[in-house]
């Protein structure tokens, strides 16, 4: 039956609204070193002086302020800052697929809600650990890196048992649109945070936050449908009855069907493109602004907050249009899933060569990378729950082998930015440009090219009886 609840109240939304706040956390919690990072080390120390091009003239006519200096500072040279900033991804990218193998085991509640308290409380010791010198900081936010990876998996791995097929899009898009809404308010408030009160208020404050969200978490959630205390009759059976077809029964992962399925590559292929030009942004668009566009992001906040807010807003309502689309239009799965992924990637592409193209124009700057990384959010409702879809009993599985791959660009993808941009030359920008652009072409073709909407065979239950 295609009649739904009342949405405001049901279980799967009260799910979905406190996934998304544990997103929102998650990603908090990430983001706020890069901004805490500028207050810990001694001005004199922050970035080795890169030659700041000249090609456009200085902006920043406002006064610096002195700002509040009683945090510990430190003296750790720009190698070290980077290897600060990039441990997390080490740690990210070690349990991606053994979160999605867990989850499936002990099930997604208590990955996910561990996961979150686990990273809480590691920033809540990162003073401590800076204090104790940079290796323990590193080995923090490794740590941290290591809670925050089961998360994804483990969120998938949930909604395989609780979205209904045709409202996947919506109920996914509202969990992880947390991720770009906490990135948005952690940017600017961390500043604020940092300016008037102390450095290490930014990781007492958000830690706190994440041991409070557990809390809840643990309290309100359950795992499958049929283990929630107070939901309706009614919306159980809705449920149950949407997926009956869709889930395996069999225990044991079909680890060689897994990694032959074309479809399943096809989203491997996407998601290390999307994530290249992403995390190239997200690291970069910083120094970018400063070096060549003479402009300082830190005096605001607010405009580098600016693309990840578009790009909130483009998730929540891609959602909602791609499950319209899907359940009203008719329009099948892959349709939706290509379509939303082809205009989540070949979008930012355009809008990110421009970028590098309009000289000295800083607010069309801002405007083209906003719109480009807006654009980006499209993809959400195409190739990143198109696990859902093709695999719906091992979605956490399969989202910690693509995550696996999506987080090689993380590692690597500024490195190679830095390394091409020694003389912060407009030409050298545009070559990194033009790398992120052609790879996010790229993916956007092999996903239209292999991508699939259709549960695969190995993911069914009487797959394992045909063969033998």
């Amino acid at each position: 039956s295609s009649f739904s609840f009342p949405a405001c109240c049901s279980a799967r939304y009260n799910l979905a609204l406190l996934a998304f706040f544990g997103f929102f956390l998650l990603y908090a919690l990430r983001v706020n070193l890069s901004v805490a990072l500028v207050d810990m080390v001694e001005p004199n120390t922050s970035i080795a002086k890169n030659t700041t091009s000249n090609v456009c003239p200085e902006h920043s006519s406002t006064i610096n302020v002195p700002r509040n200096t009683t945090g510990e500072k430190y003296s750790w040279d720009a190698d070290t800052q980077g290897w600060i900033l990039g441990s997390f991804f080490y740690g990210y990218i070690i349990t991606q697929i053994p979160g999605g193998y867990l989850a499936s085991k002990i099930g997604g509640k208590l990955l996910l809600g561990f996961g979150i308290f686990g990273t809480s409380v590691f920033t809540l010791l990162t003073p401590l650990a800076a204090n104790l010198g940079v290796g323990y900081l590193i080995a923090v936010r490794a740590l941290e890196g290591l809670g925050e990876g089961v998360t994804f998996p483990a969120m998938h791995s949930m909604w395989s048992s609780w979205a209904p097929p045709l409202e996947r899009s919506k109920l996914l898009s509202i969990s992880y649109a947390g991720a770009q809404l906490g990135t948005v308010v952690s940017l600017p408030l961390s500043g604020l945070i940092c300016y008037y009160m102390n450095w290490i208020y930014v990781f007492y404050i958000f830690g706190a936050l994440g041991v409070l969200w557990f809390f809840f978490w643990m309290w309100l959630v359950s795992d499958t449908p049929e283990m929630h205390r107070s939901i309706s009759h009614p919306e159980r059976e809705y449920i149950l009855s949407s997926l009956k077809d869709q889930l395996s029964t069999q225990k044991s992962v079909p680890w060689r069907p897994i990694l032959e399925s074309l479809p399943l590559w096809a989203i491997v292929v996407a998601q290390f493109s999307y994530n290249w030009t992403f995390y190239t942004l997200l690291t970069l668009l910083p120094t970018y602004m400063k070096e060549i566009l003479r402009f300082d992001a830190q005096e605001n906040g607010f405009l580098s907050a600016l693309p990840y807010f578009g790009c909130w807003l483009c998730i929540i309502l891609s959602g909602q249009i791609a499950d319209y689309l899907r359940e009203k239009q008719n329009l099948s799965t892959v349709c939706v899933r290509k379509c939303f992924t082809l205009i989540g990637m070949i979008g930012p592409a355009v809008f990110l060569v421009a970028a590098g193209f309009i000289g000295c124009n800083y607010a069309l700057a801002v405007a083209f990378v906003t719109i480009s990384t807006t654009l980006g959010g499209f993809c959400t409702s195409g190739y990143s729950i198109n696990h859902l879809d093709i695999a719906p009993s091992y979605a956490g599985i399969l989202l910690g082998i693509t995550n696996s791959f999506g987080t090689i660009p993380g590692m690597v993808g500024p490195v190679i930015a830095k390394n091409l941009t020694h003389n912060n030359t407009v030409e050298e920008w545009q070559t990194v440009f033009y790398i992120a652009a052609s790879i996010n072409l790229f993916g956007a073709i092999f996903f239209a090219l292999f991508g699939s909407g259709e549960v695969q065979d190995w993911a069914v239950s009487g797959y394992h009886l045909h063969r033998n």
